[in-house]
């Protein structure tokens, strides 16, 4: 019999960078779609135009709180979208620092934990220096149209970074 008290945690091995990851935008889409933790749902917030479509699976690790206020986003590389909803062990690879109008927003890019297309990668470095462009062009302009926002993409740090960073969010959750 299943227990229904569960929740699903962090990940089982933080310390060694694998998260658990849950996706609330498929690479390819241009819905916003956001967990909402107090409704327990998934809720659409906006529809982007096309031209800003996710260049990734967008999702967050679960019971962490970044310094926005939210839990803390993961970029989850794959070769094709993943559902929404979906929750995947990953590897952590590194980690996008992101201000997003003034407050600190990260970004951990992760890989599933079992990929055969992008596995046996295990640094942000080795995704490339086109990927990391593309990247930093989307969450620097994606917010362009509203001309409210503003973003700032302030680096790519390594899997240490990473962790730290997780670290500090899990600590946040805990309170």
């Amino acid at each position: 019999m299943p227990d229904f008290n569960k929740v699903l945690t962090p990940g089982d091995d933080v310390d060694n960078g694998e998260i658990n990851v849950v996706v609330e935008i498929p690479k390819g889409s241009m819905l916003k779609v956001e967990w909402n933790r107090e409704l327990a749902c998934f809720e659409l917030d906006r529809v982007e135009p096309g031209i800003f479509a996710k260049p990734v699976n967008y999702g967050f690790i679960p019971q962490t709180l970044d310094e926005d206020g939210d839990e803390l986003d993961v970029l989850l590389v794959t070769a094709e979208g993943v559902p929404t909803g979906v929750f995947t062990k990953a590897k952590v690879i590194g980690i996008v620092n992101f201000e997003d109008d003034g407050e600190m927003d990260h970004k951990v890019v992760a890989v599933p934990a079992d990929d055969r297309h992008y596995g046996d990668i295990n640094s942000i470095d080795e995704l490339g220096e086109s990927w990391k462009r593309q990247i930093e062009h989307h969450f620097n302009h994606y917010k362009d149209l509203k001309k409210l926002d503003t973003t700032d993409v302030q680096g790519f740090r390594d899997t240490a970074s990473a962790i730290t960073t997780i670290h500090e969010c899990i600590q946040r959750w805990d309170g």
